[in-house]
């Protein structure tokens, strides 16, 4: 049997599954207390504590 190609869709929705997996991956590997725990000056810490005053402020 010979080895056939992916179509362009196909080869695109394959990387973006792998691109979206190892986001989510590395956005939830972080646990309390951990090693992995984000500084407060890191860019991500800044938006999550932007986004909660937000959301505070909504209700």
């Amino acid at each position: 049997m010979g080895v056939t190609r992916l179509k362009r869709k196909d080869r695109r929705n394959k990387t973006v599954s792998r691109v979206e997996v190892q986001f989510l991956k590395l956005g939830r590997n972080i646990e309390l207390g951990s090693k992995s725990k984000m500084s407060d000056k890191d860019q991500i810490s800044k938006n999550n504590a932007v986004l909660d005053q937000l959301s505070k402020s909504a209700n």
